[in-house]
């Protein structure tokens, strides 16, 4: 699933989860779960059949899902399908519980579900625990590995590619939401195609930004946070971390120093508003006009609805310059600990094919991780009237095509807190912006020397 509005995530060090997840202790830690929903059944259809069992055998399934998913319903209507299945859903909105749940039932090794949905920002924690998961490659993900988009399905995947911890939910692409009023205030094109043309570069778009804060008084970007993101997010296959052997790189990766120094270049030139990500001001300010683009991920939308109800027909989006990145999404991962594999694989493969991906989109706006829906004319003509009317799939599509996977790392939250907590220095106290760079790489440094 995509991320809505949350906090910052909360990751441990490498050596202290790997510890958890080995470590045995007593006692069942499985949270509470709802009862199942049963449904009269019908034959079972050929297609992601469960392995066949006894008409008096029923397989009772347990599946924790993550946020605001329309996978219940989809687990009624493949009990409906499969009457000798049983599935139990227990959602949880905090994704940091979800997950430090799931840590704590491996640790015990009791109380792990069936089936986990693993958002792409714990990614780590678990990929790293390979003995406490099924290999999905093992239960015929490999045939369906060309389904998806490579880089969301080498998310899950280990270095070579022979372990598979997941099947590919949604994703999040980047795309740059900018108010069409503001735009034509500042004598800019209000043409999604026209104001992606404007902005193609970095630097067009640092001219672009100028521009529209001298000649409006207001500022361009809704926030440090998202900009030092949008270019962060275009590195080359890693951002801090190398993907070989974990080694920090930060120091030393030219996109990181680009996206900092970028970021500074806003903030002196007045054109990056003093907002730090969810704070009161900056949903405020979404509301207000006060700023004529918002970088984010296609999740980003609803805060934009929620925070600005008056705004409605005023946003559009356009393509981000040189590319775009990658911010949430999620998995389906199946504990070891489960007792039935094959029929949490069957039923999983079923719930994210192309076309319960499709009902997903629509429902609950997940974005699909399929690119052949996005050449169908359902998801093409999907239009939305918040946005003008603008053909927003496309869009979200385009996107998606092109996101290039980068590698985080275990310890990437705690090294861009830090980052960016020098940006805010930089912003909020005028401080010397080398001096805070020099700064933030020595405290990174000591946190991997300590992990």
């Amino acid at each position: 699933m995509s991320i809505r509005k949350s906090k910052p995530w909360m990751l441990l060090a490498l050596s202290v989860l790997l510890v958890l997840l080995a470590a045995c202790s007593s006692g069942n830690n499985k949270p509470a779960t709802t009862d199942p929903v049963e449904t009269g059944g019908t034959e079972p259809t050929k297609q992601n059949d469960p392995p066949a069992t006894s008409k008096e055998e029923t397989i009772e399934l347990s599946f924790w899902t993550l946020g605001n998913v329309n996978y219940e319903e989809l687990a009624k209507e493949y009990m409906a399908e499969h009457s000798n299945i049983k599935i139990t859903i227990q959602n949880t909105g905090d994704q940091t519980a979800h997950h430090n749940n799931l840590t704590t039932a491996l640790s015990a090794n009791s109380g792990a579900p069936d089936i986990f949905q693993l958002e792409i920002g714990f990614m780590e924690r678990f990929i790293n625990a390979q003995d406490k998961f099924h290999n999905l490659n093992d239960l015929g993900a490999a045939d369906l590995k060309d389904t998806y988009l490579d880089w969301k399905w080498q998310q899950a995947s280990s270095t070579d590619g022979a372990f598979q911890i997941g099947l590919p939910t949604d994703i999040a692409p980047t795309v740059a939401y900018y108010r069409v009023d503001l735009a034509e205030e500042a004598g800019l094109p209000t043409d999604p195609d026209a104001f992606t043309a404007a902005i193609d570069s970095w630097d067009k778009f640092a001219t672009v930004a100028k521009q529209f804060k001298d000649k409006t008084g207001k500022t361009f970007v809704d926030s440090r946070d998202l900009i030092y993101n949008a270019l962060r997010d275009q590195a080359d296959g890693q951002i801090y971390y190398d993907k070989n052997d974990g080694s920090f790189i930060g120091a030393t990766n030219p996109q990181v120093k680009k996206a900092y120094d970028f970021t500074v270049k806003g903030i002196q030139e007045g054109w990056v508003a003093s907002n730090a990500l969810w704070i009161p001001e900056w949903s405020q300010s979404i509301n207000d006009g006060g700023f004529a683009v918002m970088p984010g991920p296609a999740w980003m939308l609803g805060n934009i609805k929620s925070n600005g109800p008056d705004t409605g027909g005023k946003w559009r989006i356009a393509q981000l310059p040189e590319g775009a990145g990658n911010w949430g999404g999620s998995f389906l991962s199946l504990p070891k600990e489960g007792k039935h594999p094959e029929e949490a694989f069957a039923f999983i493969s079923w719930m994210l094919n192309k076309e319960n991906q499709m009902k997903s989109f629509v429902e609950k706006g997940l974005m699909p991780s399929i690119p052949a829906l996005f050449e169908e004319s359902e998801f093409t003509s999907f239009t939305d009237e918040f946005l003008g009317g603008q053909a927003s799939a496309s869009q979200f599509a385009t996107a998606a095509g092109r996101v290039k996977p980068v590698y985080y790392g275990p310890l990437h939250d705690q090294t861009d807190a830090i980052i960016k907590e020098a940006l805010q220095n930089v912003q909020e106290q005028n401080a010397d912006p080398e001096k805070e760079w020099n700064t933030a790489i020595e405290k990174i440094e000591r946190i991997v020397a300590r992990s």
